[in-house]
């Protein structure tokens, strides 16, 4: 059977919610529970049975570089940095998959806590996105699931799967399966990979697909705090 075998982690961004927290240190190397969120990830990705794996980075971007070197992940692991400006969450993704052979990829951010409870629908939304042969599917999650009860929904999902901006009583998780070809119209270097969730959007071609798992993400020193303290 056919599998997705590279996964993209996000790590270029700021962090700025978090300050003073992440004025030294990057968000992905923030500890909940005595491990850091980049960690956390790789982990998942991992049990998925995912070998290759593709970081951005940026902001404080030597100590991601340092961390990934000090630790003897059972996977490969590259490096590739956004370069002299940070290129935003869709130009990220796209300064990634330019660096690969493959078609289609995973992609996480490490702000959410990822549990072994996400491998089953994960694995599910993969047969999903392959069965269907669509180009991008969001695993998402009803709001009421979330751990940060100020978190506001950003889709709708509808019967078959597929996400509009109407209701918004479902959040994005921070896990998609994406398409290189999606991209294929994008002249920009910088842009928001909401750029392109509107465009399929206005096709009908965003899928969703539901995890039933507690949400847990990141979001601001707040949560972080209560997490440090509850978690």
């Amino acid at each position: 059977m056919e599998k997705i075998n590279t996964a993209l982690i996000l790590c270029a961004g700021y962090g700025k919610r978090l300050n003073p927290l992440t004025l030294n240190t990057p968000k992905p190397l923030l500890k909940v529970k005595d491990i850091s969120l980049l960690e956390n990830t790789i982990n998942l990705i991992n049990e998925l049975g995912i070998k290759n794996i593709l970081i951005n980075t940026f902001y404080l971007k030597q100590q991601i570089k340092e961390f990934i070197n000090n630790k003897n992940f059972n996977c490969k692991i590259d490096i590739i940095d956004d370069g002299e400006s940070i290129l935003d969450t869709g130009g990220g993704i796209l300064n990634l998959i330019k660096k690969s052979a493959n078609d289609n990829f995973f992609v996480f951010n490490p702000d959410t806590i990822w549990s072994k409870e996400y491998i089953e629908v994960i694995r599910k939304m993969e047969v999903f996105y392959l069965k269907n042969k669509i180009q991008n599917v969001l695993l998402v999650v009803n709001k009421s699931k979330s751990f940060d009860k100020k978190l506001k929904g950003d889709f709708n999902l509808d019967s078959k799967n597929i996400l509009s901006y109407q209701e918004k009583n479902f959040i994005y998780t921070g896990c998609q399966i994406i398409n290189k070809n999606i991209f294929s119209a994008n002249n920009n270097n910088s842009f928001s990979i909401i750029e392109i969730w509107n465009q399929m959007v206005d096709k009908n071609k965003l899928y969703g697909f539901e995890s039933l798992n507690d949400f847990i993400h990141v979001t601001d020193i707040e949560i972080f705090n209560k997490l440090s303290k509850n978690y």
